[in-house]
């Protein structure tokens, strides 16, 4: 990036500012993390799976959708990194990865909706918000 010399002079030392910009492929992981989370079912999985670990039967359950569907979306978030999984026996056992990248994302889901960790300081709170939210007293 220092290379780069822009056309026009802004006063705003641009260049400078941006000499240590990532390149291209840390933004395409990013890029790609995004994409997984483009689709609220996967969001409402991930966010299950920062809290417990589960087979897919049981995750089923939870988010009232069929085991082959949970299992696609599944496979989406292994690809993405953002869960592992664990085989017991005949049972595959899945919870969210270690990683800051899935940690930072829990807590994002949290912030922009409003709610917090089951069983943390602050859920109660976190629920009236999106109670007012929604009734539209807030």
């Amino acid at each position: 990036m220092t290379d780069i010399r822009l056309p026009h002079d802004h006063g705003q030392h641009t260049e400078q500012k941006l000499a240590d910009m990532p390149g291209i492929d840390d933004f395409q992981i990013v890029a790609d993390i995004f994409k997984q989370m483009g689709d609220s079912s996967r969001v409402r999985i991930f966010w299950l799976l920062c809290h417990c670990e589960e087979c897919v039967i049981n995750i089923s359950a939870l988010v009232q959708m069929s085991s082959s569907a949970v299992s696609h979306h599944l496979k989406q978030l292994r690809a993405a990194r953002l869960i592992i999984s664990r085989r017991e026996g005949k049972e595959v056992y899945y919870k969210a990865a270690d990683t800051p990248q899935a940690r930072l994302l829990h807590h994002m889901i949290e912030d922009l909706v409003e709610i917090a960790c089951p069983g943390k300081p602050g859920a109660a709170a976190a629920s009236d918000r999106r109670a007012e939210r929604k009734n539209g007293t807030k």
